[in-house]
């Protein structure tokens, strides 16, 4: 038989829960307080446990901990009154499996929940939580802190409440929304994602809002805005902190009121959208300096999501590439281990959405040409620059081998010509100095063909025009004397 343990010091919970699961082939067992809990504990394993945050002697938190260090195998919900969210999701990051609020108002939900407490594998929720990341495009590879955050994301995905997700640009926070989304009772209905610094505020309240005709010069006809849309599914507020003054108002009006009115008109209307909110920006520093609206912010703030960026989880590059490769549908195309190397050595400014045009042009550029996407193929600001001695002549770059920057490449090749200029005719290894003209013309032509390759986004008849010289020409240049 399953044994559960409810930690709870009131009297009239213990007994709700006796009288709910009294026909569940279920065994019940009761603690008020910490030492009845460690008794509790030093008998036979529990599979579930039901845990108040609040306690006369010790808190929900604490108690989560004892239960995961005695029986780790136990899972854990954890129950909470209104207003104490931000510590019942603390607990989801200990290990708690889900958490409910009191009252309880769902029963039928409820008894899902404890129900999955015994029937629900973890593995099976572990593998369904991955399949619908790699679905949606939120790829987290090997990084321990990524996996935290799908898991905390995927846990709160289905409560109904404001997420504020932070992060540098690039980083994939619209992907997690769609996560979020997806992972939700929503996912059957709308997901609308909104720009606010893509929009003047007049623009922009009336994709919120809506308008009525002829409520300004130009609306024509009554128009829905995204608040009416959106209103059983989910509304994404990207660069939340670009929003003016005026928006911010009205936002935190419909947060705390969940009505609105379109523009021109009187009439309240009512939304249940879910908020998610993104922002690059810190925004408990942009209220600092008086850019954020403060009761704004503790609106959205109900859970926050930080997305760390890609240069502080450089073990998820090369999985990053291989899906954003298997995007494309490039067949056979693999990045040579030399380039992922040089791929996690960078810093990635612009995070993944950099590193996704990057993939994608290296692609591009090597369509044709081979399967294996050398360092070559990379710009030139990822690939190191290479040292060349002055006092012996490169050998001829073999495939894989990173090419130096092009300016730097001429930059050291002039030192060495002066160099050998300056010496002795004696001195001077004359032949040397040919084969490195024949290398100068073949790392020109290259670098020219490439970058006209760049310009064109890999349209060889487009940078072969651009060159003046044919399609077949360009291609002798990259395959044969590119070798």
């Amino acid at each position: 038989m399953n044994r559960m343990l409810i930690v709870d010091d009131e009297t009239q919970v213990q007994t709700f829960f006796s009288y709910l699961l009294h026909r569940k082939d279920i065994h019940l067992s009761f603690a008020s307080n910490a030492y009845e809990v460690m008794a509790a504990l030093a008998g036979e394993p529990y599979q579930a446990a039901l845990v108040d945050l609040k306690l006369p002697d010790t808190n929900g938190l604490d108690i989560l901990k004892a239960i995961k260090e005695k029986m780790p195998g136990c899972r854990v919900i954890i129950m909470t009154g209104y207003g104490t969210v931000k510590s019942a999701l603390e607990a989801i990051r200990l290990g708690a499996e889900d958490y409910i609020e009191k009252p309880f108002d769902d029963i039928d939900e409820l008894e899902r929940l404890i129900h999955s407490l015994f029937t629900s594998p973890v593995n099976q929720r572990q593998t369904e939580m991955l399949r619908l990341a790699e679905q949606t495009g939120f790829i987290v590879g090997q990084s321990t802190e990524m996996h935290h955050l799908l898991s905390l994301a995927y846990k709160i995905a289905r409560k109904n409440i404001t997420v504020l997700i932070e992060g540098e640009t690039g980083t994939g926070k619209e992907v997690l929304a769609r996560f979020l989304h997806h992972a939700s009772a929503r996912q059957q209905q709308p997901f609308i994602g909104v720009n606010c610094g893509a929009f003047t505020e007049t623009l922009l309240e009336s994709e919120l809002f809506g308008h009525e005709k002829g409520a300004f010069t130009g609306a024509t006809q009554t128009r829905k805005g995204l608040f009416e849309i959106a209103s059983k599914g989910t509304l994404f507020f990207d660069e939340i902190g670009d929003a003016s003054p005026s928006i911010q108002v009205k936002l935190l009006r419909v947060l705390e009121t969940r009505e609105f009115m379109r523009i021109g008109s009187e009439q309240h209307r009512h939304t249940d959208a879910r908020i998610i909110a993104a922002s690059h920006v810190n925004l408990h520093e942009a209220v600092r300096q008086g850019k954020f609206r403060e009761d704004l912010l503790y609106r959205l703030n109900v859970v926050k999501l930080s997305i760390p960026p890609l240069r502080e989880r450089r073990e998820d590059i090369p999985y990053l590439v291989q899906y954003l490769a298997k995007r494309h549908k490039t067949g056979e195309m693999f990045f040579v281990s030399e380039t992922l190397a040089l791929m996690q050595e960078y810093d990635w400014p612009g995070n993944i959405r950099e590193l996704s045009n990057v993939v994608a042009r290296a692609l591009t550029l090597a369509d044709g040409e081979t399967s294996r996407i050398t360092p070559d193929y990379l710009p030139a600001s990822i690939v190191k620059p290479v040292r060349i001695s002055q006092t012996s002549s490169p050998s001829p770059r073999n495939e894989g081998q990173a090419l130096l920057p092009f300016e730097d490449y001429l930059e050291s090749w002039k030192q060495e010509l002066l160099a050998q200029w300056q010496s002795s005719i004696e001195h001077i290894d004359f032949p040397s100095i040919m084969k490195r003209i024949k290398e100068l013309e073949r790392i020109i032509e290259k670098a020219f063909v490439t970058k006209a390759l760049r310009e064109t986004l890999g349209n060889q008849k487009k940078a072969a025009r651009l060159l003046n010289i044919s399609v077949r020409t360009l291609r002798y240049l990259l395959n044969e004397k590119g070798k």
